[in-house]
């Protein structure tokens, strides 16, 4: 099994979190804001991770230092998952529909991070949730993770769903990255090393 735990404290938030890359889906999430709660539970089902976690965050403040420390804690615990990252795909893609929006995301788990973000938003808020936290979530995601991110929106206009589809496309498309396959000896690199 395949499994993390993380814990960071600082005078900002307070967050453990537990994740098992070969789990089946089930989430125990507490961030204290409802709709990112609902990503992150979206983005534990559609990935087929088990995840849980608890988080105290300065909200009074407002939800960046809750998003942005979850996305460093979530990308620690991907990376301490995988190890040595021996005999996995290495490479994943999606591109997922959700009603009128269309989101493509590309996974290369390399240990090099870096983030393309191609996302347009025309609310500041859905819920309690700031929408430019979704660029920052995902920043911290690749960089904490060592990863080569890119996500895209090809179409859609509904704020809600655009955030859905990307949280839903980085599930599949991380699914598929860190699947083993066989063929694979040692990591998926002609340096030997990732």
């Amino acid at each position: 099994m395949r499994t993390a735990k993380v814990e960071r404290k600082t005078k900002e938030t307070e967050i453990v979190l537990e994740l098992n890359l070969d789990g089946t889906g089930r989430a125990e999430i507490s961030t204290g804001i409802g709709f990112f709660d609902h990503m992150l539970n979206s983005f534990a089902r559609h990935g087929f991770f088990d995840l849980k976690l608890t988080v105290k965050g300065d909200l009074e403040v407002d939800c960046h230092h809750t998003i942005e420390d979850v996305g460093i804690v979530l990308g620690q615990a991907i990376e301490t998952a995988l190890g040595g990252k021996e005999g996995i795909t290495r490479y994943g893609h999606c591109i997922l529909p959700m009603d009128e929006t269309l989101c493509l995301c590309a996974i290369d788990l390399s240990g090099r991070p870096y983030l393309n973000f191609d996302m347009t938003f025309t609310t500041d808020r859905v819920g309690g949730f700031d929408t430019e936290m979704v660029k920052e979530f995902f920043y911290a995601v690749s960089y904490s993770g060592k990863m080569n991110l890119h996500m895209k929106q090809l179409d859609g206009a509904n704020n809600h769903h655009l955030i859905e589809a990307a949280f839903k496309s980085f599930a599949r498309a991380l699914d598929a990255a860190v699947k083993a396959d066989e063929r694979i000896q040692g990591v998926l690199s002609a340096k030997g090393a990732l």
